[in-house]
């Protein structure tokens, strides 16, 4: 969603009660929607929740299966949509439920509310973290600003020195420093945090183990006939800041070392963090050289129809954690809140 959420919120209420998004839908809403959720878990009382427009609870995730059901879409898994997306039109849109990233809480709260809906949905699996060598740097980075209100650190081959005793100074250094590390190549990041968790006392070795499923919850969901898995790479690093060789072999990898584990075929791709800043158009590529048969992004947007949506830059609709108004998410499904783009076919398109 866009930073200003106020004036967004006014606008989809707007659209909600002058029934405009039902009027448009037909025009605007495309073949269906891909939704992307990241972490499912009871809701939190903490002041400094800086990841909490990535989170839902599992009320809201049961909330919005019912309604995606009783608003007549067709819940569907990730090969369903891409064939409906290079097809004719069908009388219902569809909805297919993404999550991305391998934290236990899809095992302890998504999974018992999706498998009593019996949806079908996929996991994007980032293949260092079941194996315990994973890095989840951004709960450390959360964990260090949250507890200290000084916090010093080498940025860019000097130390550098925060205060940040309110609550919005620390979402502020949040912000800085998160959209920072994303942009380090991954050995530098690694030794960022490190040297963070160092000073500051987090483990972070053990705090990653701890938060994320292991090869044993995954080998639970590997036997519903409703999962699926795709490959987000090995240790998720934002592709733009690798060279390209990189990125091709944290394609590769991923999607082999999961194969092996699953012993069946991933078909299906995330690009980490998959906003505009994360990956660039040789990656496009790169995911179908790869094998993929599709590649899904963090880009909002409308699978459109008959082959006008590239299978591997696929739009999400990633759901604000903050905004739990199901009149505002029948709102953003409708596809009246973006702008049109420009059709493609093809990666290389």
């Amino acid at each position: 969603m866009p930073d200003n959420r106020f004036l967004q919120r006014a606008q989809m209420e707007f659209a909600y009660f002058s029934g405009a998004f039902r009027l448009r839908q037909r025009e605007v809403g495309g073949a269906g929607i891909i939704l992307r959720f990241e972490r499912v878990r009871p809701a939190r009382s903490a002041r400094f929740q800086p990841l909490k427009s990535r989170e839902i609870t599992p009320q809201f995730l049961h909330r919005t299966i019912h309604a995606l059901k009783r608003w007549n879409y067709d819940i569907v898994g990730i090969d369903e949509a891409c064939r409906r997306a290079v097809t004719l039109p069908e009388r219902r849109r569809f909805a297919c439920l993404t999550f991305d990233g391998s934290s236990r809480d899809l095992i302890t709260h998504a999974y018992p509310v999706l498998a009593g809906h019996g949806v079908p949905f996929i996991v994007y699996l980032p293949t260092a973290f079941p194996d315990g060598v994973g890095e989840a740097w951004w709960l450390a980075l959360e964990d260090v600003i949250a507890r200290e209100s000084r916090i010093s650190l080498m940025i860019d081959g000097r130390e550098r020195h925060f205060e940040v005793p309110k609550a919005s100074d620390k979402y502020e250094l949040f912000d800085f420093l998160s959209g920072w590390m994303r942009k380090l190549a991954p050995m530098e990041l690694s030794s960022a945090i490190k040297d963070l968790g160092r000073r500051y006392s987090v483990d972070l070795a053990q705090l990653s183990r701890s938060t994320s499923l292991d090869w044993n919850d995954l080998a639970k969901l590997a036997a519903d006939a409703n999962v699926t898995f795709g490959a987000a790479t090995v240790n998720y690093p934002a592709l733009s800041s690798l060279k390209e060789a990189e990125a091709q072999r944290e394609m590769a990898m991923g999607k082999a070392v999961a194969e092996s584990a699953f012993r069946r075929d991933v078909r299906h791709f995330a690009f980490p963090f998959g906003d505009q800043e994360s990956f660039r158009r040789p990656h496009v590529v790169m995911a179908e050289e790869a094998g993929f048969a599709s590649a899904v992004s963090t880009i909002s947007g409308i699978v459109q129809t008959q082959g006008r949506t590239n299978l591997h830059a696929l739009p999400r609709i990633a759901w604000d954690g903050r905004v739990r108004s199901l009149r505002m998410m029948r709102v953003l499904l409708s596809g009246v809140m973006f702008a049109p783009v420009q059709p493609t076919r093809t990666a290389r398109d």
